[in-house]
């Protein structure tokens, strides 16, 4: 088969790949893999030299709105068999109801590929987007994958595929998001603080080799056109339940405190509806297309667990407030010594 890649690079043995980058762009890129430059944000402005390769299947891993998934349809109508669009998890109602865009009932759980879709186009703050893009530079104003997969499923000339990918961790990692747990076990924090709700939410991860492994078998196998998949684990953890594992990856052997919300730092809470969680079933494409994660989880976490310590971020000095973290423990401490004081003296005076 020959595949073109937007947004990032997906090999396969015996397949002739082209990776579609940024005219700027000096990144190095596998040996026998093809470049074409064009910009994503106006796909339409290259469609002679991106069709001159004459791809079988059409990636696009940096689907931003419906504008580009109407642009990525229309380049490669009639010139492609079909297309692969990775789009969120964050397509769902669910989604909506967690961030509090939504104050409808919660959204029943497990989520498949056929619950409640947002009706909100926006799910993230103007503070939120300009990280986001700052971060992602693909991403655009118009940011909203319900549109992407409105433009890339309506298409009746080109079937498309689409995955749904989970909170995605490992090497490369922009978002760091193992990191600021593994910072305070590294600093040898004796307790980490979590508030009570964070603690108990529970949301869909996937490594990225196993996210990626994924994306092949939608690539290669013909009998995903059309169809919609969830990817991630196959075991939503809570954050609490998730932190455990790291801990024993690294070999920390501090506590975790679970307080309730208002008694922790404002800096380690969540804002939103967290009594929504967005627990979903990845069932549909290991039944259908054979998934299964070829790196287990604790490997993937130990892996990445290495690059977050060779490539750590910038530190944001507010988010580690030991001192603030220390006053809410010590504040447990004193509170459990009163507790214990008054069962000794209940007991004294039952005697």
């Amino acid at each position: 088969m020959r595949l073109l890649v937007i947004g990032g690079t997906l090999l396969g043995a015996g397949h002739e790949v082209a990776i579609v980058r940024r005219p700027e762009s000096t990144h190095d890129v596998p040996n026998g893999v093809e470049t074409i430059a064009a910009d994503r944000q106006h796909l339409s402005d290259y469609a002679d030299a991106l069709r001159a390769f004459r791809p079988d299947v059409v990636v696009d891993l940096i689907l931003s709105s419906g504008k580009q998934g109407e642009a990525l349809m229309r380049v490669f109508r009639d010139h492609a068999a079909r297309v692969v669009a990775i789009t969120s998890m964050d397509v769902y109602r669910a989604t909506a109801v967690l961030h509090g865009l939504d104050d409808g009932p919660l959204e029943p759980l497990p989520l498949t590929e056929d619950s409640p879709l947002r009706t909100t186009a926006q799910t993230y703050s103007a503070a939120a987007m300009e990280r986001l893009k700052g971060v992602f530079g693909w991403v655009d104003d118009a940011y909203d994958k319900v549109a992407v997969e409105r433009a890339v499923r309506g298409d009746a000339e080109l079937p498309a595929a689409v995955l749904r990918l989970p909170m995605i961790y490992g090497p490369g990692d922009r978002l760091h998001r193992l990191f600021p747990l593994l910072k305070r076990m590294d600093d040898g924090r004796p307790a980490i603080l979590m508030a009570e709700r964070v603690a108990a939410w529970r949301g869909p991860r996937g490594y990225v080799e196993n996210v990626a492994a994924a994306i092949a078998l939608a690539v290669t196998d013909v009998r995903a056109s059309g169809r919609v998949y969830n990817v991630g684990d196959a075991e939503c953890l809570t954050e609490l339940e998730w932190a455990r594992r790291v801990a024993d990856v690294v070999g920390w052997r501090g506590e975790f405190v679970v307080l309730p919300d208002e008694q922790v730092p404002a800096f380690l809470r969540l804002p939103g509806r967290l009594e929504q969680h967005w627990m979903v079933d990845t069932s549909r494409i290991r039944a259908e297309l054979g998934y299964a994660e070829p790196v287990p989880r604790d490997d993937a976490i130990r892996r990445t667990v290495a690059w977050e310590r060779a490539h750590p971020p910038e530190v944001d000095p507010a988010q580690f407030d030991y001192a603030a973290e220390d006053a809410a423990l010590s504040s447990v401490d004193r509170m459990n010594r009163t507790n214990r004081m008054n069962n000794k003296n209940d007991n004294n005076y039952v005697s």
